[in-house]
């Protein structure tokens, strides 16, 4: 990217463009190893990114799939718990940016899916979408949290955004 390109993108599209060329190498590779080990794939591509790299695809991976909906929200949440790595690595990525507000959200989805008995193995996992339907206690508490989600995620954005723009040099190679 060139600094007159960069400096032609909208200031809420950094992080997204920065986002966005990693996914395309990861399903890149994912797609190429069609009958290969998807995990050592992904644990191999993360390494590789440094780390605001990694908070920022990692962010983008839950984000993306959970602002879709509620149900969404709610499903994409109980996969990613149900995969300590990421789960995990969801959390360090917002711990990064340095985000309370957004950490707190997961820390709290966290600690609803657990109180639900939700699985945090993919082993155990039979989540389905219409599982909120079927508990009102569940689907009352994951409704509060994605208000909560959706008022929270665009500050988030705003954050990552300006750690972008004050370390380009981690997300971005500028040539003059």
């Amino acid at each position: 990217m060139t600094n007159h390109d960069f400096d032609l993108l909208p200031y809420q599209d950094v992080s997204l463009k920065c986002f966005n060329p990693l996914i395309k190498i990861y399903k890149s590779r994912i797609t190429e190893a069609a009958n290969g080990n998807h995990s050592v794939i992904k644990e191999n591509f993360y390494k590789e990114l440094n780390e605001g790299q990694r908070a920022l695809f990692m962010f983008y991976t839950f984000y993306n799939h959970a602002c879709k909906s509620i149900l969404e929200f709610y499903w994409w949440s109980a996969y990613f718990m149900a995969q300590s790595k990421n789960w995990s690595a969801i959390k360090a990525g917002i711990k990064f940016f340095d985000d309370e507000a957004f950490l707190q959200l997961l820390e709290d989805i966290e600690l609803e899916l657990k109180r639900h008995h939700h699985p945090v193995t993919l082993e155990q996992f039979h989540v389905t979408r219409d599982d909120l339907g079927r508990n009102q206690q569940l689907k009352s508490a994951i409704e509060l949290l994605y208000i909560s989600f959706e008022k929270t995620s665009p500050l988030s954005i705003n954050k990552i955004n300006n750690y972008i723009e004050q370390n380009l040099q981690q997300f971005i190679s500028i040539q003059n």
